[in-house]
């Protein structure tokens, strides 16, 4: 998927579809996790659609719940999902930022086998 240590740095627009590809892989995560938490709303706790997608989003960008809970069963899976989303944040920031990691350790590495090769090797 990226360039091997020997190979050259990827083009600036082979690098910017990489990026592109990786925020749509995490976006595609997000809105899959936004489809799980929703429908765990609507079916254990009975909330409207979008007092769902309220409560979801809240608990995937890192807040909490806006709406109280009332049923055994909605608690269960708020707290269970609340574990999750704080993990599908953490996933998704790592999907979008490793191609830019990554850039920057292949540019680091070959400026450091750069230097070597001036001052001898040693």
């Amino acid at each position: 998927m990226y360039e091997p240590r020997d190979a050259p740095l990827a083009r600036p627009r082979v690098f910017f579809w990489r990026v592109i590809g990786h925020a749509v892989a995490a976006a595609a995560i997000v809105v899959i996790s936004l489809g799980i938490g929703m429908w765990g709303y609507m079916h254990y706790e009975h909330l409207a659609w979008r007092d769902a997608f309220v409560n979801t989003a809240m608990l995937l960008g890192g807040m909490g719940p806006v709406n109280p809970l009332t049923t055994p069963g909605g608690k269960v899976f708020a707290g269970l999902y609340a574990l999750y989303a704080g993990l599908i944040l953490l996933v998704a920031v790592g999907i979008i930022m490793a191609p830019v990691v990554h850039r920057l350790l292949h540019k680091f590495h070959l400026e450091h086998d750069d230097g070597d090769s001036r001052d001898g090797g040693s």
